[in-house]
């Protein structure tokens, strides 16, 4: 599994993507083709990758070098077609051959950069001095490539008669009858020309096929070293925490919602981080409408899958178990908007993630589950899933308004609605500003039923919330 398939999972992960400020087409290819990790010895060499890029992000000393190194990114064309080809034993295009002196310049560059830091040792550029050296027989030291006079030993000629013929041709004043000689002539030096040319290109393409895998480790290593610095540079400026990694249990310390928070502060408005640990099972979540229960269902996804994609996550601390897969059973519009039914897109969703936790080890995240289909076999349903999923080693989040489930799982509480919260009028508008999403442990089999007590703060018809009221006490 890939970043780039998990991309449309949750729009919040994409957003934290979108946010990575990668410098390079190499750069942004090894990103979305980045594997979800799953072997810890291969998350913590991650992680300490960046941590060294964050040490140097932060170390003022370094930033003549990181803008050199950032610049050269940018400078960094993909070739990757080109590389196929020599791969194929392809006879390279003159511009091909162009594109690759430029790499092979810019690596040279890159590797200076990365030696001066200290940090060659983990981006592992190879030397392309030989890749240069053969396309640049002149020594010329620049990125520009040309059939150069040296590559063969009648191209010198050829070209100062093309040159002269030429000349000759541009300063005659005969009619096209009398220049055809001449322009014959120039043809035929042409010709001559380009066919050395060719050979020269088939030459160079069959001594670069040797090369080839020093290009393409190359290719890669500055297509990580762009995505690392990506990653690191989103630690620094969004304060993010490396996880620790664990066999059993997932702790988020003030977790935060990154395009929540954002648009939050550009509002002016506050945010409430939370804290929440998991355990292999279900863990059931109750709590008033407004309660910011879907969003920490999507959090906890996108903290998740940050982990095992080898970024930092979004909380003050963060202990994780990883897992094989992280499943959002958080509706699905599309699916509604081709004509499946909501009930219908989200049982099927449900079952099969049911099903995939029979082999392996999930994180699942399922939001109000049923909640579109009648209360009574949506009670049974939420029941049910619960029921099989708490017998897994997935760990599973299920948020429900449905009361006197008899279920044995652990349940958390978001705190909800408080009235003291702020001093400003109770509006629809900033109702938000009164919730406190803080978890609290339930041992209840209740729900938190608040609907009607903020409908009479909020000055709704006195009838209607009477009338509720009234209904409510025979159930």
């Amino acid at each position: 599994m890939t970043l780039k398939e998990k991309l449309t999972a949750e729009p919040g992960f994409q957003y934290v993507i979108d946010s990575m400020e990668l410098m390079s087409a190499p750069g942004r290819r090894r990103m979305l083709h980045q594997p979800l990790l799953t072997d810890p010895a291969q998350l913590q060499k991650e992680y300490d990758h960046l941590d060294r890029i964050v040490a140097i992000l932060t170390n003022d000393d370094c930033n003549r070098h990181v803008v050199d190194l950032r610049h050269q990114l940018m400078q960094t064309h993909d070739i990757q077609g080109s590389l196929l080809n020599l791969a194929h034993h392809m006879t390279l295009e003159e511009t091909e051959l162009f594109e690759i002196k430029q790499f092979a310049f810019i690596c040279m560059e890159s590797l200076k950069t990365a030696t001066a830091l200290g940090i060659n040792d983990m981006l592992q550029l190879p030397p392309l001095d030989e890749v240069f050296r053969l396309l640049d027989p002149d020594n010329t030291g620049i990125a520009n490539f040309y059939i150069y006079d040296s590559y063969h030993p009648d191209l010198a000629e050829l070209r100062r008669q093309l040159k002269a013929k030429q000349t000759l041709l541009d300063n005659s004043r005969g009619d096209a009858e009398q220049n055809a000689p001449l322009q014959r002539e120039i043809n035929d030096l042409f010709d001559r020309q380009n066919h050395i040319q060719q050979e020269v290109i088939a030459r160079l393409s069959t001594q670069l096929v040797t090369l080839q895998p020093t290009l393409q480790q190359a290719l890669d290593a500055m297509a990580y070293t762009d995505f690392l610095m990506a990653r690191a540079t989103l630690a620094v400026d969004w304060h993010l925490c490396r996880p620790q990694l664990s066999d059993d249990a997932t702790t988020f310390v003030q977790l935060w919602n990154p395009r929540l928070r954002h648009r939050n502060q550009s509002l002016k408005q506050r945010y409430q981080p939370v804290d929440i640990a998991l355990r292999p099972g279900v863990c059931l979540i109750t709590g008033a409408n407004m309660a910011g229960k879907t969003v920490l269902l999507k959090t906890v996804g996108i903290a998740q899958l940050l982990t095992q994609f080898a970024c930092f996550v979004p909380a003050t601390s963060a202990t994780v178990r990883l897992v094989d897969d992280v499943c959002f059973c958080i509706g699905d519009e599309q699916n509604e908007m081709n004509g499946l039914s909501s009930f219908a897109s989200e049982i099927i969703k449900i079952s099969d993630t049911v099903t995939r936790a029979e082999r392996q080890r999930l994180l699942i995240l399922i939001d109000e589950p049923a909640r579109t289909t009648n209360p009574i076999e949506g009670k049974a349903i939420v029941q049910s899933v619960a029921t099989l999923l708490d017998r897994q080693p997935s760990l599973t989040l299920i948020t429900t308004h449905y009361s006197q489930l008899g279920l044995a799982c652990r349940r958390l509480r978001v705190k909800g609605f408080v009235e003291g919260m702020s001093d400003q009028p109770l509006t629809p508008q900033n109702i938000n500003s009164f919730m406190d999403y803080s978890l609290l442990p339930d041992e209840s089999d209740d729900v938190p039923q608040e609907a009607l007590r903020i409908a009479a703060i909020l000055h709704c018809n006195p009838e209607l919330i009477q009338n509720a009221a009234h209904f409510l006490k025979k159930i």
